[in-house]
């Protein structure tokens, strides 16, 4: 079996692939900056039993990460607590993808790791489209090229400004209102996070497809993008796990040479 992590500023996924090479768990888990490696070890045996499975039935562990102090407490758990030496995916292990992004070492790799996942299950040109911490929008042409893309605060970080510093706004949970129109404050805080980052969305969307192309494919991936794609047409595939594929098709690639 092979344990997938993926680590972000928010959230961490994980995933379990079994020896075919399907995903036969995953979860997200809150990221912890101030937890321990053998609390994290702990967590991740336990995951194990949860699915009954153990730390024999494994023959890799990749990571992937944007949070370098969280990874080297994951690796020291991984270490201790697994007995296996981590796999960590880098920029340049995304072969077959050109980034055209200047300079190419500053794309963050959970951005090439889900093109990775589009090239293999899907087709360029696409636009992916990353519910997380932030709301990342990366283009790929029909020839594989990474062009680059477009940073966004996340929804949940917009709504935690606009509780903050509005004292007379109380949080709302992040859904759909009955209407586009509030007719009380609730409804109306969620009108306007929940349809402004849909429009948010359906803007971007067509200006890369302006650049892209009509045949542009969107896919969008991350923790709220079933949520998000409730509200729109533009968005063509959802694939919440995509991260945990591009690292599972990157490491076994990475292993055949």
């Amino acid at each position: 079996m092979l344990l997938t992590i993926d680590i972000g500023n928010t959230n961490l996924t994980l995933g379990l692939f079994d020896g075919a090479g399907e995903l036969s768990a995953h979860w997200r888990l809150a990221t912890d900056h101030l937890k321990m490696p053998d609390e994290y070890g702990l967590q991740l045996l336990g995951l194990l039993q949860n699915c009954e499975a153990c730390k024999e039935d494994l023959h890799g562990v990749v990571l992937g990460s944007v949070v370098p102090p969280v990874t080297g407490r994951l690796v020291e758990a991984i270490r201790r607590y697994l007995g296996i030496e981590p796999f960590i995916i880098t920029n340049d292990m995304c072969n077959g993808i050109r980034i055209l992004y200047d300079p190419p070492h500053a794309v963050g790799v959970d951005r090439l790791i889900n093109v990775v996942g589009v090239q293999h299950f899907y087709h360029f040109p696409a636009c992916v489209v990353d519910f997380g911490t932030g709301t990342t929008f990366d283009a790929v042409d029909k020839d594989g090229n990474y062009l680059g893309g477009a940073i966004t605060p996340g929804i949940g970080i917009a709504a935690e400004a606009l509780f903050t510093r509005a004292s007379k706004l109380l949080k709302v949970d992040l859904q759909f209102p009955p209407s586009a129109i509030g007719r009380n404050t609730e409804h109306a805080v969620q009108s306007g996070l929940m349809y402004g980052y849909v429009s948010l969305v359906e803007g971007m969307v067509e200006r890369f497809r302006a650049v892209l192309g009509d045949e542009m494919l969107v896919v969008a991936t991350g923790g709220l993008a079933e949520l998000i794609a409730q509200g729109t047409a533009v968005i063509d595939i959802v694939d919440p796990w995509l991260a945990l594929q591009g690292m599972r098709l990157i490491w076994q690639k990475e292993k055949e040479q």
